[in-house]
Order: structure tokens, then sequence, then C-alpha cells
């Protein structure tokens, strides 16, 4: 069995840009950051920031387009993909490899920092009255109850 599957969590480094291709369909490429953490041989932490190429299809690519921008954190399932074709100018067989996008989430993107790093449980913003808090019941759930 073989395996291409890629998993992205990282920020945008430019705005969708949507095109139509002639069979009708939308595609949307945009610049994927990941950033990584490590401590080099002297023990210093040193951070390495890695650039991808992306490329959704069809309804995904619109949607990414619509709602992500510069900068907004979005996590990207997909699989490696290497295109190859003549260049123009000189005839050279020219590369690019990108991630195609399968499936994605928009990531955490409110209040504090916009860094895309999740709240914590401090962080949480609170109910705003006791209508929105949760409420669990008083009495234990007995599992003959329950109809499945």
């Amino acid at each position: 069995m073989y395996l291409n599957k890629v998993f992205l969590y990282g920020n945008l480094t430019r705005d969708p840009e949507l095109k139509a291709l002639p069979s009708g369909s939308n595609v949307a490429n945009f610049g994927l950051a990941t950033n990584r953490t490590y401590k080099d041989k002297s023990g210093a932490k040193q951070e390495a920031t890695e650039f991808h190429n992306v490329v959704a299809f069809g309804r995904t690519a619109e949607v990414i387009a619509q709602y992500c921008k510069k900068g907004r954190p979005i996590f990207v399932e997909g699989r490696i993909q290497t295109r190859s074709w003549e260049g123009k100018e000189d005839g050279k067989k020219q590369y690019r490899t990108e991630i195609v996008v399968d499936n994605f989430q928009f990531g955490a993107d409110g209040g504090k920092g916009g860094s895309g790093t999740p709240r914590t449980q401090d962080e949480q913003p609170a109910p705003k009255d006791d209508s929105e808090a949760i409420k669990y019941p008083d009495e234990e759930i007995n599992p003959e109850d329950i109809p499945f």
C-alpha cells in the first residue's frame, strides 16, 4: 500500500487567487507558511519557517477564496503533487510541487493575537448570562434508558 497524505496548519502568505478552468471548475492558489521550533547544537532555541504552494479545486476553492485572507490560519489536508511543463521563453522543463487540498478547516481567528494558536481555558469568553451556560442533569443516567 502507498500513502500520499499531508496535514498542514499554518498562515496564508498571500490572498487566495481564484481562477476558472476551461472546464468551468474553479481553482484557488495560495501560499501557506508553517513554523517549526527546535534546539540547535549549542542548545539555543531556533525557529524555521517552511513555505508551501497550495491549490484547491471546485467548491473548496470558492470557499477558501471567499473567506481566507493573507495572515489567516488554516488547517489543510491533502496530497503532494508535482506538475511539469515546458517553459515559454527557453523551452526548459519547469516543475512545481504543491499541496492539493482534499479537506480544510478554518484556523482559530478570534480575539487575542490572531496568531492561530488555540485559546486556553482561562482565555475563553465567559457566557453572557446563565441561559447560555451548559446545564447538566442532577440525576444519574441509567444505561438501560438509552434507546440503542
